[in-house]
């Protein structure tokens, strides 16, 4: 879809809703609030519609206030607010209805309101209020996480390396970036940190931490022991007053012994263990 066709989808959306009695509201979420990034051809719609106390489950059951309705190929319940609809062009729709009281459950960064009709932006601000609140929490332990890395690499290529494949591949690439990730970002200065999603860890790291985001990525393109030893390339050059030296080389005498029994076919040593700041 076009930014064009994006944001005109977004237009007769709107207009759809505003002609319902029971809808008192819309908020527009993400790339489809209008505000910065821009959608390009692969942003979805992501949506809430708020309507009257009671109104919440005929629209989460009868789809026919989308836009080319008769074009949706998939319609499911993704939670007890939520659906997600794919439409046979391959274009996504994410949209959860809400009375106005419920908006409160909800969590938001970018944020636009075409219809409003019960007060709808003032209880958004509140929302992202709590929002903001809720992710500047405590900073997390660099120590467990910082452990909780080497060891999950550690387990991750010895079960690849015995034949667990599946879970190692899960442990090492999913396991293992979910603490690197949390490690990056909390080293982050301020100035950096706000070009990251405040929502999704995973959102918009190319920006914030380029060099280690194109590192990581050209890692998980690697058999599971050579990811290892590239992810933990990165988090010691990134983050080094976190990792002993010791500590370190007990994790290389590990993910050696995983390369040395998956024969032949592993990544040379070496591979991505460098990257530019």
């Amino acid at each position: 879809m076009t930014p064009e066709a994006h944001r005109a989808f977004t237009e007769r959306l709107a207009a759809r809703l505003a002609a319902e009695p029971e809808v008192v509201g819309l908020v527009t979420l993400g790339s489809t609030s209008g505000l910065a990034p821009a959608p390009d051809a692969f942003s979805d719609h992501d949506f809430f519609v708020v309507v009257r106390p009671g109104a919440q489950e005929r629209f989460r059951a009868d789809l026919g206030w989308l836009p080319d309705a008769a074009q949706v190929a998939l319609a499911f319940r993704e939670t007890a607010h939520g659906v997600k609809v794919l439409y046979r062009s391959g274009h996504l729709a994410e949209f959860a209805v809400f009375d106005p009281d419920e908006l409160q459950l909800a969590r938001v960064n970018r944020y636009a309101i075409p219809l409003d009709r019960a007060d709808v932006a003032a209880r958004l601000r509140r929302v992202r209020e709590a929002t903001v609140a809720a992710v500047a929490g405590p900073r997390p332990d660099e120590g467990w996480q910082a452990g909780q890395l080497l060891t999950t690499l550690v387990v991750g290529a010895g079960r690849f390396a015995r034949g667990e494949r599946l879970s190692g591949h899960l442990l090492v690439r999913v396991g293992a970036l979910h603490h690197l990730v949390a490690l990056l970002r909390a080293g982050l200065p301020a100035e950096a940190a706000a070009r990251l999603d405040d929502l999704d860890p995973f959102r918009r790291l190319e920006r914030a931490l380029p060099a280690e985001a194109s590192a990581i990525d050209a890692a998980l393109g690697l058999p599971v022991p050579a990811a290892a030893r590239a992810l933990l390339s990165v988090a010691v050059r990134a983050r080094p007053e976190l990792f002993g030296e010791g500590a370190v080389n007990a994790v290389e005498a590990a993910l050696s012994a995983a390369e040395s029994a998956g024969g032949p076919n592993w990544a040379p040593r070496g591979a991505c263990e460098s990257f530019e700041r």
